[in-house]
């Protein structure tokens, strides 16, 4: 009777929302496979893209799974995981990101008849963790190494790998023509790891078969005044000249003053303004260069004056343009044009304004460093090259993986079927429930060749049968063979060129384990919608709090006194 008469205790906040125990793991596990099942239907050279309209009215085309995860405005707090592993696959590997979303929703989906069962999320958690070793292990063992191999074989093999990337975006009917000039361009940004050395730029019209690879910088005509179409547009091995330095008359910043005794002397200011800019001027046609390209503005005075002089010149070019510029012919940017020697200048084989559509692009190639490339993309619509451009984005990250780890594996679900082959092998030897786990681990994997063959219309339980039958064989040979999106049945992926680095899958298998693990591992969530009205309320009292003080503060800056 005492026991019944106990006072309740109260711990947290009134209003505060509390659920754990088994329904909160399965609610969680549910809204994960909801957002795997978004992007579940974009996997493969035959998946479907996704529309998204946000509420700014902008409209992105994508099949790219990190993309469709960052539009998605996701709430619940534990499916937003499965947006960060994406996020993370794009930012380290760049391909692979529906895969590994895909993977850990698919790791849940098997957990949960256990959770559901009462198994302990502890002894699922630590079966995974062992399974995912155990993959990663198999995907090294089958990795095959790239290394040693002449320029032209190596890229032979880069553009292999660039178009299975680019075999499953919207740009994949011309999937040979792009691969061949991702890998040019990473190849001609050699060892230098910055993404930005490589530019894209983007011209509406044409067809994609206009897009062209420049071997060097290529940016599109910056504004320009009068006397521009006076300078020449083409030079051979000019040098160059980048500023950080404006070329204008400008009316002093601060409230300059300047007291004149004599109306006369008022005629000499102004002679020394005018002289401090063609001295400028001057100095920059003395330093020998034929091309002077500026971060700020180059004004009208400056445009005809270099134009008398057959001297070309661009003003206001963007910051990473010019720092492309510097890096490909070997130039400094300059904060001063005194004191210019030489070794500052750049150069370049040709140099030459080109009209690509209706935009007109300032083209440096056969720089001497090398060190960087434009591709310029030509397509119909602009969300279509917006697209093309994120596939490119991919396609250049994997290419420059594969040159730095030069490991590939089969693609096409091969991988995925071999290691679930060894898993289901590997778990018979186990005694006890973690048998049954790891089990449950490598039938999650076959998701990969499953939703390849049901995004391209096959009969996806046919295909797994003989793919588990190819990959069951004693001597091994089983184990590149992955499904064949063309005929419907299965082939050797790697005899058909469908390649992946392999840093590609056991990243995604980590951070897809690591995710799974991490959801499994939440027992109880904790809301307190409370202190979100009461953080409201603290905002609004402190902005009218600001708003009464303002009326009592002194005079602002040019105030009449009264």
């Amino acid at each position: 009777m005492a026991a019944m008469l106990q006072p309740q205790i109260i711990l947290l906040k009134e209003g505060t929302d509390t659920s754990q125990g088994k329904a909160q793991l399965i609610s969680n596990i549910n809204a994960c496979t909801a957002v795997a099942d978004v992007v579940r239907t974009t996997l493969g050279p035959r998946g479907m893209d996704k529309l998204i309209h946000d509420d700014k009215g902008n409209v992105t085309i994508s099949n790219d799974g990190a993309t469709i995860m960052k539009l998605l405005d996701i709430v619940h707090p534990a499916a937003k995981i499965l947006v960060d592993i994406a996020k993370s696959q794009d930012s380290e590997v760049g391909d692979g990101t529906t895969t590994v979303v895909l993977l850990a929703g698919e790791f849940l989906k098997e957990a949960k008849p256990f959770v559901e069962d009462g198994v302990h999320p502890q002894n699922l958690i630590r079966s995974y963790r062992t399974a995912c070793y155990l993959a990663i292990e198999k995907v090294k063992e089958l990795a095959v190494s790239i290394e040693g191999k002449s320029l032209e074989e190596k890229k032979s093999l880069l553009a292999k790998c660039a178009a299975t990337t680019l075999s499953s975006k919207l740009i994949g009917g011309e999937k040979e023509f792009f691969a061949s000039m991702v890998v040019d361009a990473v190849i001609a940004i050699g060892n230098d790891d910055r993404l930005n050395l490589i530019g894209v730029k983007k011209v509406p019209g044409g067809t994609m078969r206009d897009s062209f690879l420049v071997n060097g910088v290529a940016f599109k005509k910056t504004f320009s005044y009068a006397g521009f179409e006076q300078q020449p547009k083409k030079f051979l091995n000019p040098k160059i000249l980048l500023l950080n330095v404006e070329l204008e008359l400008k009316s002093e910043k601060e409230n300059a003053e300047i007291r004149l005794s004599d109306p006369s002397q008022y005629q000499s200011i102004v002679d020394a303004e005018w002289n401090i800019i063609y001295d400028k001027l001057d100095k920059c046609v003395k330093s020998g260069a034929k091309v002077v390209l500026s971060r700020l503005a180059i004004g009208d005075l400056a445009t005809q004056y270099f134009a008398d002089r057959d001297i070309f010149c661009a003003g206001r070019v963007a910051e990473e343009d010019l720092q492309r510029v510097a890096a490909a012919t070997g130039g400094t940017i300059q904060t001063s044009v005194n004191n210019i020697i030489d070794e500052v200048l750049g150069t370049c084989e040709v140099f030459e304004e080109r009209q690509v559509g209706n935009e007109r692009f300032n083209i440096f190639s056969g720089c001497p460093s090398g060190r960087t490339a434009t591709i310029v993309l030509r397509g119909g619509a602009d969300q279509f090259i917006e697209e093309a451009e994120r596939s490119l984005h991919d396609a250049i990250m994997i290419v420059r993986r594969a040159l730095k780890n030069s490991t590939v594996v089969a693609g096409g679900g091969a991988i995925d079927m071999e290691i679930s082959r060894y898993l289901r092998q590997h778990a018979r030897t186990i005694a006890g429930k973690s048998q049954l786990f790891i089990n449950s681990y490598a039938k999650a994997l076959e998701v990969i060749p499953r939703q390849l063959c049901d995004n391209a219309g096959f009969d996806a339980t046919d295909v797994l049968n003989k793919l588990r039958q190819k990959h069951a064989l004693p001597s091994g040979e089983g184990a590149p063979y992955g499904v064949d999106i063309n005929t419907g049945g299965i082939a050797d992926s790697f005899a058909n060129f469908v390649w992946e680095p392999s840093v590609v899958k056991i990243n995604a298998i980590n951070a897809a384990t690591e995710a799974a693990c991490l959801i499994l591992s939440v027992d109880e969530t904790v809301k307190n919608p409370k202190s979100e009205s009461a953080q409201g309320e603290a905002a609004a009292s402190a902005m009218a709090g600001r708003g009464r003080g303002g009326g009592f503060r002194g005079r602002g800056r040019g105030m009449r006194r009264r």
